[in-house]
């Protein structure tokens, strides 16, 4: 999987398939944002670098709460940024705002099953 693909655009109408159906086969993170919140601007460079740097080892799934707010609502959005980390289907880790990049990268380890 290239850089690229790792980082994908996720809508209410694809979310089953690109991120539920595709955490079957490796970790998707999803990165729940809006363009007008500055905090979410300052987490996406910091997420879209670890899904880089991490060669492939999770899909990076940004979506816009604005433009997919079914799924926002499902799985209760209600301060952004907001990441969860899905695995087999299911929600394993979450987290909410900013924090430093050694902290993120730790969430996402634990999420994504490794030690």
């Amino acid at each position: 999987m290239t850089g690229k693909e790792s980082i994908i655009d996720v809508r209410d109408v694809d979310f089953q398939e690109r991120v539920i159906n595709r955490s079957r086969e490796k970790p998707v993170v999803v990165d729940f944002w809006a363009p007008w919140c500055q905090p979410c601007l300052m987490l996406s460079p910091m997420l879209e670098s670890l899904a880089h740097e991490n060669n492939g080892e999770f899909v990076l799934a940004k979506v816009n709460v604005d433009e997919a707010r079914i799924t926002a609502q499902i799985y209760g959005i209600r301060s952004i940024p907001s990441v969860k980390i899905f695995r087999e289907g299911e929600v394993r880790s979450e987290f909410v705002g900013v924090m430093p990049k050694d902290r993120v990268e730790e969430i996402l380890r634990k999420g994504m099953g490794a030690q």
